[in-house]
């Protein structure tokens, strides 16, 4: 029997001994004595698996994982095995990973998308703990908006798509970020070429509640800079991009948990030329934000219901002498969503549930100003 994504499982079976041995890729299988005479609750916490080996060694499922499992065109990655792909500039990057995978090739360089069977970059549904993610590259698109010390798992299909996402016709990437650390605090981060990023995380309530906050920013106008001379008529110039994580989770009790999670990122790039006392502002980038609470409402069915917001918007600021323009665009979501897993037997699962979302699009708002006469459509 396999627990989804949440840790929820249901087992039914006759009344009698019986030894549960629970076990996880990246954690050591834990095994233990039950005796069983009426219904049982009973949670495990698993100890992450390390080792130290020099030479290679692949990992697989089982031979016909892909026969018995009712999703097909389903590519699951951790981000262990994500972290393994060589890193561009000291970057690991989720999207540059994904495009190694069988029916995946990249949108082109300076392009963040990806191309899934034929599928175009805009058929594929994108989403950060069920917030679609719009805007997906910095950068141009040579790097992803997922900083690698924040990420849990990924999961990549590539066809038959669950009628729990919604509507694409190419492919659905789900990324999952990490709970946080509930049993003590850990501090990461890495130096990059041209990024820095620091991820804390740890408990605000021992084996109850726990946190994790991550950020990246990085530093290509810092080394632009010295290049730039306070006399030079392009002073004031550059581009940066930054990211920040942060989720919390809550286990109110045994049958209850919330998660608050949320992202925003930014690129920004300022042009200046002092010769033609010209300035421009471009910054655009994504935000979004989850409430999901999940519940058990018997050890065969169980609960998850989510409120989703996310932003994308960019925009366009340039000003010359007395003269200003402002051209943008957008689009904003709420969604709202509940589905239920249902445990009829051990061999059977049933999904159902429902989802609502309130789009408000804002393409091209253009508006300018010359001394105090204002302009708009």
């Amino acid at each position: 029997v396999g627990s989804n994504q949440y840790g929820f499982y249901s087992i039914t079976v006759d009344s009698g001994d019986y030894e549960l041995n629970v076990s996880h890729v990246s954690f050591l299988t834990q095994s233990q004595r039950i005796q069983l005479s009426e219904n049982l609750q009973l949670n495990l916490f698993l100890l992450p698996k390390s080792a130290a080996l020099s030479e290679v060694v692949i990992y697989s499922k089982r031979r016909d994982v892909n026969v018995r499992n009712a999703q097909m065109g389903q590519i699951d990655l951790s981000i262990n095995q994500i972290k393994n792909v060589p890193a561009f500039l000291g970057e690991v990057d989720i999207l540059k990973a994904i495009q190694l995978l069988p029916g995946v090739r990249n949108a082109g360089e300076g392009n963040a998308g990806f191309y899934v069977r034929g599928g175009g970059p805009d058929q594929n549904l994108i989403m950060l703990d069920d917030a679609v993610v719009y805007n997906t590259g910095h950068l141009f698109g040579f790097f992803s908006i997922f900083n690698s010390d924040a990420i849990k798992n990924t999961s990549l299909i590539k066809g038959g798509m669950p009628a729990q996402y919604g509507g694409r016709i190419s492919s659905v990437l789900d990324v999952q970020m990490k709970d946080g650390n509930t049993n003590k605090f850990v501090t990461e981060g890495g130096i990059g070429l041209i990024a820095s990023r620091v991820s804390v995380q740890g408990p605000i309530k021992k084996d109850k509640a726990s946190f994790i906050v991550s950020a990246r920013r990085t530093y290509i106008d810092a080394l632009v800079k010295p290049f730039i001379k306070d006399t030079s008529n392009f002073y004031g110039s550059g581009y940066y991009f930054y990211d920040l994580n942060a989720k919390i989770n809550y286990r109110f009790s045994e049958k209850d948990r919330l998660y608050l999670s949320g992202y925003f990122g930014r690129d920004v790039f300022t042009f200046r030329n002092a010769k033609l006392s010209f300035n421009a502002d471009i910054p655009w980038g994504n935000s979004t934000g989850t409430i999901r609470w999940n519940h058990v409402f018997s050890r065969k069915l169980f609960a998850n219901t989510t409120l989703v917001y996310n932003d994308y918007n960019f925009s366009f600021g340039a000003a010359q002498n007395n003269f200003q323009i402002k051209l943008a665009s957008g689009i904003r979501d709420g969604s709202a969503k509940i589905d239920f897993d249902y445990y009829p037997s051990g061999s059977h699962k049933i999904k159902f549930g429902g989802l609502s979302t309130y789009h408000k699009f804002t393409p091209n708002v253009t508006s300018g100003r010359q001394d105090s006469i204002i302009f708009k459509p």
